[in-house]
């Protein structure tokens, strides 16, 4: 048998789920989480032409979708691998920024190349290292990346989005 399901709020919560009718299971749709990291190789900043939509053809940071079971460190030590070919060191969080309309949490970092070597992956187009006023920012895909940029000289952190008030409060 084919479960069905009804949306309706569950007992002790205040949102709308959807509820197996036969056994009550509640199957949340919570937010996607995505790790990434503005990586270095001394001044230069590594990004990556995208193979894929959305904005295939435009310059990204290595990110991507959490695998379950993957720590975000971790995550973005791999999506840098995948996209760039490039082995990373996480430094730091650089920020959390949220995107309300795709329910998704971006997780990104500060990194560093542990060498020199990368080179485009299957979801990349180019790869390349740039110093920071030489970044094609009018050819960037997404604007999460704009702001990591310009954040990622910024001492401190972790930022969050202009949008969203600073969870540390008032300095």
């Amino acid at each position: 048998m084919t479960p069905t399901f009804t949306r309706r709020v569950p007992d002790g919560d205040t949102l709308a789920r959807d509820i197996c009718d036969q056994c009550g299971f509640i199957a949340y749709d919570n937010p996607k989480i995505v790790a990434g990291a503005v990586v270095r190789y001394g001044s230069r900043i590594l990004l990556c032409k995208r193979n894929i939509e959305p904005g295939r053809g435009r310059w990204t940071l290595p990110a991507g979708y959490l695998e379950n079971g993957e720590a975000p460190p971790e995550g973005a030590m791999r999506e840098a691998f995948e996209e760039a070919s490039a082995s990373i060191v996480i430094d730091s969080l650089l920020a959390v920024y949220t995107i309300r309309r795709l329910s998704q949490v971006q997780l990104i970092y500060r990194a560093h190349l542990e060498a020199p070597v990368f080179a485009p992956g299957p979801e990349s187009l180019a790869v390349a290292l740039f110093e920071p006023h030489e970044i094609p920012y009018q050819d960037l895909a997404f604007t999460t990346v704009r702001w990591a940029l310009a954040h990622a000289d910024t001492p401190g952190g972790p930022f969050a989005n202009p949008d969203i008030v600073d969870p540390k409060g008032p300095e």
